[in-house]
Order: C-alpha cells, then structure tokens, then sequence
C-alpha cells in the first residue's frame, strides 16, 4: 500500500512539473527594472510612518511575492537605488534608453517598472513620450514601505505583474497600476500625500482595472502616442522651472529666473493660469528674452485655455491645455529638443 502511495505521489509531482514547464515555456517573457522609492523602503517599526527609500534590492522584493511567477518568466534588474524625490534627467533618460534597448534586443515582452510615488507621474509621462514602442511598460510603486504591517508594495507588484502579462495590455505602451486601478500616465496624479489610494485621474479616471486576477480597460486616450521624442542621443535636456501663481505674488522668482540660462519657464497661474500684473510683465519680459513661457494652472483639473483671458499671442505664450504643470515641463523640455518655434510646440500641447 505504502508502495502504491508513494507512486501516485512521485507520478502526481512529475506531472506538476510537466505542467509548470509548459505554462513557464508559453508564458510572457517579465522584466521588472527597480529604481527605489517606498515600494523599496525599510522601516525600524512596522507600525510607524518613519523610513528610508529604495533600500530593498529587486531580488528582496522579487522573493516577497513568489506568486509573480505565476504570471511569466520574471526576471529583475535593479537601475537606481532612491527615492523619488531624487529622480532626475539624467536617470530619466538612463531608463528610456534602457527600455527602448530591451525591447529592440527582443530580451523581453513586458516590463514592470517600481517607482517611488513622489515623481511616478512625471516618469510615466516622460516614458510615454520617449518609448519607441508600444510593449507593456508597467510602472507600479506604493505608499507604505515593505517593513510596513499593512504595506501596499506586495500586492500593487502582483498587479502590475498580471497587467504586464495580460493579452490586453498589448499595443497599450507605458501605463500606470496602482491600488486596483490602471490609468494613462498623461492623466494620472498623486492626489494625497499619505492615503493608500492616492493615485487618481481627475478629468478622466482610471483606463482599467484589476480585481481578483482579472484585467479589464474601458477606454484608452486618444491624444498622439505614434509620434516619439528620440532621446537616444541626448545626455541632458533643456533647463525648464516652474513658478507657482497666488494672490499677491511678486515678480521677483520670474525675474531671477529670467536672468538664468533657462529655455523655458511654465507659470502655474490660479484660475485659468492667470496672473496678477506684475507677475504678468516679468512673464512677458521673459518671453522677448527668447524664454518659452508656457501657462498651466493649480487647480488641479481641467484645461488652461489659449486665447481666453490673456493675449497669448501677443505676449508669446504657450498653454499646457489639461497638463499639470510638472507634465508640461516634461513636454515643454522634450519639445525645445526638437523646435523653438512657438506654433509648433503649442501644437505638441493639443497632441500630446
């Protein structure tokens, strides 16, 4: 009898193996590239908000969600190890020129990309412009770090993990998954600074969703998203700041910021990128000075309109329609790459 059992059990664990051995051989090829953040962080208390980011490497965090390989052939590498309040150009463009490599070199289908929440956003939009292909980029991140008791880390990297491996999510390109929900990096924006949930789209909403195994899309932008900004051979990009508007402002950060060497400026205005007067001079001294002033607004949500309550036109402004003001740096610097012509660069904000 013992002979019998001890048979079906080694004949039920070959098969096992047969089994995962063909589902690992048809399933999609995952590369999870790290950059640090919360979802990498370590904390002294489970209990306390208190840590440090993008102290977990990629192997660690791989290990802690066994069930990934469930989903594909995953395999990990770690591009930075910091927060995302760090991030900057030139990783920026480490990361681009990684992705575009993969994908031209076939060593993937899909990449998971783990993020800090802080700048996510405004990576996801500078992947979108710059990806020369439209392979699942998945960028996934968390508000609570890994030695947390209720981390959000394990579950938001399973997700992005299904999304990146489902059928559906092909010829979708770079896209963002967080807490159940899948949104276009175009519209996505950190709503709050310590909620589980903070990522939402405010004009729009969420493109998809994720629940019990399952990915689902609603709907997909329809802004350009054939046309690519070729970063390949750049090492930096042109310096654009950002100014914030509110009541009684002074001139004096536009001024000083006209006496720098930067291309561009974007004004984040109250209202529909408004200004007061003498913010609104310095903005237009700006402007005859060659700087590229684009205005976008604070509020939020909605749409900075040309030609409404400022003389556009006549002051040599640009508007970011419904980008925020950290994604219009983002297009504002991809775009002086290419053209200083003010026409054709407003028209990149209507496309875009």
């Amino acid at each position: 009898m013992k002979k019998i059992v001890l048979l079906f059990l080694v004949s039920f664990a070959v098969l096992q193996i047969q089994a995962q051995d063909k589902i690992t051989k048809t399933s999609p090829r995952i590369m999870i590239l790290a950059t640090g953040g919360t979802i990498a962080g370590s904390g002294e208390s489970s209990t306390k908000s208190a840590y440090t980011a993008g102290k977990v490497p990629i192997d660690d965090l791989l290990n802690a969600v066994p069930q990934i390989h469930n989903y594909g052939k995953i395999t990990g590498e770690q591009v930075a190890s910091i927060g995302s309040q760090d991030m900057n150009v030139v990783t920026w463009l480490k990361l681009s020129n990684r992705i575009n490599q993969i994908f031209k070199e076939n060593l993937a289908d899909a990449i998971v990309l783990t993020h800090g929440t802080d700048t996510q956003e405004e990576t996801a939009y500078f992947l979108k412009l710059t990806v020369m292909y439209d392979k699942p980029v998945v960028i996934v991140g968390s508000m609570r770090p890994s030695t947390a008791m209720s981390q959000d880390g394990n579950r938001n990297l399973l997700d992005a993990v299904m999304v990146a491996a489902s059928p559906r999510s092909q010829g979708k390109g770079v896209i963002v998954a967080m807490n159940e929900k899948i949104f276009d990096p175009r519209d996505v924006t950190k709503s709050s600074s310590t909620n589980l949930e903070t990522f939402l789209s405010r004009n729009f909403g969420p493109i998809g969703l994720i629940y019990d195994g399952k990915v689902s899309y609603y709907y997909q932008s329809l802004r350009n998203s054939s046309k690519k900004f070729d970063v390949s051979k750049l090492t930096t990009l042109p310096q654009v700041e950002i100014v914030y508007g509110y009541a009684d402002a002074s001139p004096l950060t536009v001024t000083c910021l006209s006496n720098s060497p930067i291309k561009g400026l974007v004004y984040d205005g109250m209202g529909n990128g408004n200004f007061n007067e003498p913010v609104g001079k310095a903005l237009a001294e700006a402007s005859k000075k060659g700087i590229l002033v684009c205005r976008s607004n604070r509020t939020g949500s909605g749409r900075t309109t040309l030609e409404n309550e400022v003389d556009d036109a006549g002051l040599g402004f640009v508007v970011a329609d419904d980008l925020s003001a950290q994604k219009a740096r983002i297009l504002l610097m991809l775009s002086l790459t290419e053209t200083s012509d003010k026409i054709k660069i407003q028209q990149n904000f209507f496309e875009y």
